[in-house]
């Protein structure tokens, strides 16, 4: 079975993922599934380049098939913040309790037509020699002013998706599957895949 190594250590990114690309015939692993990884630093500007530092320099070091993904949540209110800090919003020992806190806190007040926001995802490709290339994708929604729902993970519970008037915290994954920013990026991703298996008959 080909293996795609996905570059993360986040438990619910690998299991969406894994939803997706597991009936097509891939191993999905992660960081965790392997010992001695370099420790990378997520010092890039954007989503793309943090995702490409990822793909690339995990690809070198196993040799296997990597995707390198960063993605994090934009709210406009906040000058697009926390963009590319959405995992460290809060500081370096932020959990999504407290990110969530935080992100209450700032939108403390600011009314329900100006909590506009959306999740932006990136996903790189590399192999052992080179980046492939970086596709993204996005979701757009509000921000509650509470909690709403247990599923999912990081500000789900905050993120309303208008047309449905639930959070990802709320929605079943399936649903979420199907609009999510992951969703959205793994689409082309998976052109990518398909481009790269028929090209070098891996």
């Amino acid at each position: 079975m080909k293996e795609l190594l996905i570059a993360t250590k986040n438990k619910g990114k690998v299991r969406e993922i894994d939803n997706l690309l597991g009936p097509l015939g891939f191993k999905v692993t992660s960081l965790l599934d392997h010992a001695n990884m370099p420790e990378i630093i997520e010092d890039a500007e954007t989503f793309r380049g943090n995702a490409a530092k990822k793909a690339v320099v995990i690809a070198r070091h196993t040799g296997v098939l990597v995707m390198g993904e960063d993605s994090g949540l934009e709210v406009d209110a906040l000058d697009g913040r926390p963009g590319v800090y959405s995992a460290r919003y809060s500081g370096e020992q932020a959990t999504d309790e407290s990110n969530n806190d935080l992100l209450l806190k700032e939108l403390s007040g600011v009314p329900y037509e100006k909590r506009t926001a959306r999740y932006r995802c990136a996903m790189a490709f590399a192999d052992k020699d080179a980046l492939i290339d970086v596709v993204e994708g996005a979701c757009e929604g509000i921000i509650t002013s509470e909690r709403r729902g247990t599923n999912g993970f990081g500000y789900d519970p905050l993120f309303l998706i208008p047309a449905y008037q639930k959070t990802f915290g709320e929605l079943d994954l399936t649903v979420k599957q199907t609009m999510s920013h992951r969703a959205q990026a793994l689409k082309k991703f998976l052109k990518l895949l398909e481009n790269y298996l028929v090209r070098t008959s891996y």
